[in-house]
C-alpha cells in the first residue's frame, strides 16, 4: 500500500458509493508534505516521457500539480473553470460537465501558454467518469500540443473514466485506485 492509500484510509470519509471526502488533506486543507511526495511518485514515473508542461484543472489539482511541475522542472499551466475578464485574448474554451458536482462549466485555457511544442502530463485529483480529463484533452488538442499521459491522484476504478481515456489511447497512471466505495468502506485494486 502506498502512502495516498494508507492517508485515505486513515482520513478519508467514504460517504456514499461516489463521494469520497479528502478534504483534511487534498482539496481543502492541503498537506504540503504528501504533496510533495506525490509530485515526487508523479516525476520519477513520467521522468522520461519528454515533458515540457504540467497542466490540471482549478483548484483541487492545483497543489500536487505543482509538486509534479517542481520536480520535472516544467511549468505548470492552470485551466481555468471561469473565464476571466481580463484575459480575453487567444482562450480555448470547452464545456466540461463535472461528476461530482452536476453542473456544467466552461473550461478556459489561453493558447499562449500550451503550443504546438508542447507535451503535456495532464493532473488531476480525481477519476470518476473521466469528462474533467477529455475536456484538459480537447484544449490542449486545440492549442495543437501534445498529451503525454494522465495523472490522477484517485481513481475511482467502478466508473468508467479510466476506459474512456484507454480508448482514447491515452495512458492513465494514478496513485490510488479505489475498487469498492459504500459508506464507512473504502477497498483499493491491488497493483
Amino acid at each position: 500500500m502506498n502512502k495516498l492509500e494508507a492517508r485515505i484510509l486513515e482520513d478519508g470519509v467514504a460517504e456514499s458509493a461516489n463521494i469520497l471526502k479528502v478534504d483534511s488533506f487534498i482539496n481543502h486543507q492541503v498537506d504540503p508534505k504528501l504533496m510533495s511526495e506525490i509530485g515526487e511518485e508523479f516525476a520519477n514515473h513520467f521522468k522520461d516521457y519528454g515533458i515540457t508542461k504540467v497542466v490540471t484543472i482549478e483548484s483541487s489539482g492545483i497543489a500536487p500539480a505543482l509538486m509534479t511541475a517542481e520536480k520535472l522542472g516544467v511549468p505548470l499551466v492552470i485551466l481555468k473553470k471561469q473565464p476571466s475578464k481580463i484575459l480575453n485574448q487567444n482562450l480555448l474554451q470547452t464545456e466540461v460537465t463535472s461528476f461530482t458536482k452536476g453542473n456544467s462549466y466552461e473550461l478556459t485555457l489561453n493558447g499562449k501558454y500550451v503550443t504546438e511544442d508542447d507535451h503535456v502530463l495532464i493532473l488531476d485529483d480525481f477519476l470518476a467518469d473521466g469528462e474533467a480529463a477529455t475536456g484538459a484533452i480537447r484544449l490542449v488538442r486545440m492549442a495543437h500540443a501534445t498529451v503525454a499521459a494522465i495523472a490522477i491522484l484517485i481513481e475511482k476504478s467502478f466508473q468508467p473514466g479510466r476506459g474512456k481515456l484507454n480508448e482514447q489511447g491515452f495512458e492513465v497512471y494514478s496513485l490510488a485506485r479505489v475498487k469498492e466505495l459504500s459508506e464507512g468502506v473504502i477497498k483499493f485494486i491491488e497493483e
